[in-house]
């Protein structure tokens, strides 16, 4: 199977620290011996903070392109010593560009094809540095970005890695219970969804979206807790987390 992984700043640095432990957990989940995997990672400017000492995150764009391009640095090489003696892994930056000219796409399908035939693992992040309209939020925090690169690539899963266990819906006067399976989006759903992280552009209405984009793509979606230790084949077993079925046929 061919899998798009997705995780977000509050799980990959919080408080402006890379999380190694947490992402060594995450990969240490990958079937590599069965399974294609594409990992798309937020969290440069918010790991970029702690190289450049700022204790909160930026508000102007030339300090937040100077953080992306710092923390992106940090990712990459967090992503090669996870990945050392395993698989070889990439880095490609995107922007929206890339999915909106159809030359650029098929580039971009190319390269991706050939880095999978190889074995590769791309690692996928938004051109923060340059990129000025995706520090804008064009992506929401590479939400949407991960539902165009599962399209693309005819992905089986998507996995949106979070840290909530998923959609959660008011029930009363009791504590919120988890929605299983989410077959339409409507605006009832979206309407129940508030609040993004601190570190982060994203929230689950964005998380939602991209669900629903990819879905309608012939992709299986899960939104899962990132921290639960088994989150990656719990998820894809639809034992846990929010669970979108695919709109047409399968991807692949």
């Amino acid at each position: 199977m061919r899998v798009v992984i997705k995780v977000g700043t509050s799980l990959i640095a919080p408080g402006g620290q890379i999380d190694v432990n947490l992402l060594r957990g995450m990969v240490d989940q990958f079937d590599l011996s069965k399974n294609e995997y594409l990992i798309v990672t937020s969290g440069a400017i918010a790991a970029g903070m702690s190289g450049l000492s700022l204790k909160k995150r930026p508000g102007d764009v030339p300090r937040m392109q100077a953080c992306a391009a710092v923390g992106q640095s940090k990712l990459m090489h967090t992503y090669e010593r996870l990945f050392f003696g395993k698989k070889v892994v990439a880095q490609l930056l995107l922007s929206s560009d890339d999915f909106t000219s159809p030359v650029r796409y098929r580039n971009l399908q190319t390269a991706l094809a050939e880095l999978l035939a190889l074995g590769v693992v791309p690692i996928v992040n938004e051109n923060d540095s340059v990129s000025v309209r995706e520090l804008e939020g064009a992506f929401g925090d590479n939400d949407e970005l991960s539902s165009l690169l599962a399209t693309a690539v005819k992905a089986d899963w998507l996995l949106l890695l979070t840290n909530v266990d998923g959609l959660m819906i008011p029930n009363g006067r009791k504590k919120p219970r988890l929605q299983r399976v989410i077959r339409k989006l409507t605006p009832a759903i979206e309407a129940q969804c508030n609040g993004k992280s601190s570190l982060g552009r994203g929230g689950m209405i964005s998380k939602l979206r991209a669900a629903k984009l990819a879905s309608e793509g012939g992709v299986h979606v899960a939104i899962l807790n990132g921290r639960h230790p088994k989150a990656i084949t719990l998820g894809m077993e639809r034992k846990i987390g929010t669970y979108f079925p695919p709109q047409k046929a399968e991807g692949r």
